[in-house]
């Protein structure tokens, strides 16, 4: 285990190693980039740099043994997914009283803490945020420096505000890391008080270069597709849910093909009654919303002229077709209406019922 081993962004990653060998690492540091890119995978590497018990050395630059105690530990962190799912499982155990008080953590290392949104509205709250200030200002226990990694950044104003103060005057021991698809989403005042170094999509060629050596189990033709998708993020290609998405795309096409051509609504609302309460609802209507999103998008590059940039390059012929029936005007309306629904799900709205009017507003 390496730095060896992380894809793209070399200008990036050498600059952050340099800074540790120099020992000037940014006490807080935003880390820039798109979904799949590498963002979190990079924080985890930097927390077991700084901590690592056997140090060693690549290309001359700091770099992490993988074996130590401290290592392994922080490496456990590393499928994000799982750790939360049994953080959440763990606080659906405890009494309704304290599953309210209860927010979603996660500590293989007693000196590194990994702040997910806290779900359902999959937020980072303030309660998560307390708990990062109340351990920031004591001393590492069995690491050299103590780190904090917010894995998005889409915080509550509450919890934002809370986080700033921190900023200000961060404990010399600690290194706090926010990671960011859209910088936009941080508040200023806190963009200006983190260092932000970006991380940038990979090549297209890259990516099915290395789908072709890692991902064997797909066709030539899926390898081309899912690397479209992932625009560019070698993370996102690689853990691509390929059978999930096409599930997805497959209901976000009948609502189109619900909008554009004679209406069947009975159809329409057996498929949108499956997206329920619950956990399990709530990843699914964020799937059907991003693969909804996916199509807007390459209908848009239609009509702008530019079909060699279109993702869905299995269903181009389909969306081609498509694609004269819209204006610009209605595909920007029908991103407001994915956004109407994602902030209902935000305040716990029915999800179905939200899926039904977003699906009747787009009939023509």
């Amino acid at each position: 285990m390496s730095f060896r081993e992380f894809l793209g962004n070399e200008a990036t990653v050498r600059h952050l190693r340099e800074s540790i060998a120099a020992d000037r690492l940014p006490h807080a540091l935003i880390l820039s980039g798109p979904r799949g890119a590498g963002k979190y995978t990079l924080a985890l590497k930097l927390a077991q740099t700084l901590n690592c018990l056997d140090p060693k050395q690549t290309d001359g630059l700091p770099d992490y043994c993988g074996v130590c105690s401290n290592c392994v530990r922080i490496g456990q962190a590393t499928d994000l997914e799982a750790r939360v799912d049994e953080a959440i499982a763990t606080r659906e155990e405890l009494r309704e009283v304290d599953k309210k008080e209860t927010r979603i953590l996660i500590q293989t290392h007693p000196d590194v803490l990994v702040i997910p949104p806290d779900p359902p509205q999959l937020l980072i709250k303030l309660g998560q945020v307390r708990t990062m200030i109340r351990a920031i200002y004591r001393m590492p226990a069995e690491a050299k420096r103590a780190v904090y990694i917010f894995t998005a950044a889409s915080f509550m104003k509450e919890a934002a505000n809370s986080l700033l103060k921190v900023l200000e005057e961060p404990p010399a021991h600690a290194n706090i890391v926010l990671l960011a698809e859209n910088l936009g989403d941080l508040l200023p005042t806190i963009r200006s008080r983190g260092s932000i170094f970006r991380l940038s999509a990979i090549p297209l060629d890259q990516i099915e270069k290395l789908l072709a050596e890692r991902r064997t189990d797909w066709r030539s033709a899926q390898r081309s597709l899912v690397a479209r998708l992932a625009q560019g993020a070698v993370g996102q290609a690689l853990g691509f849910d390929l059978e999930g998405y096409l599930a997805s795309r497959a209901d976000a096409l009948l609502i189109l093909r619900n909008a554009l051509r004679d209406p069947d609504y009975s159809a329409l609302f057996r498929m949108t009654e499956t997206y329920r309460a619950g956990a399990e609802g709530q990843e699914k209507t964020s799937k059907l919303l991003g693969a909804m999103l996916s199509l807007l998008e390459d209908l848009l590059l239609l009509r702008s002229g530019a079909p060699h940039l279109v993702r869905n390059i299995d269903i181009e012929k389909e969306l081609a077709a498509m694609a004269p029936q819209v204006s610009l005007e209605w595909i920007e309306a029908a991103e407001r209406g994915v956004d109407q629904v994602r902030s209902g799900m935000r305040r716990n709205l029915l999800r179905s019922l939200a899926l039904d009017a977003f699906a009747t507003d787009l009939v023509r």
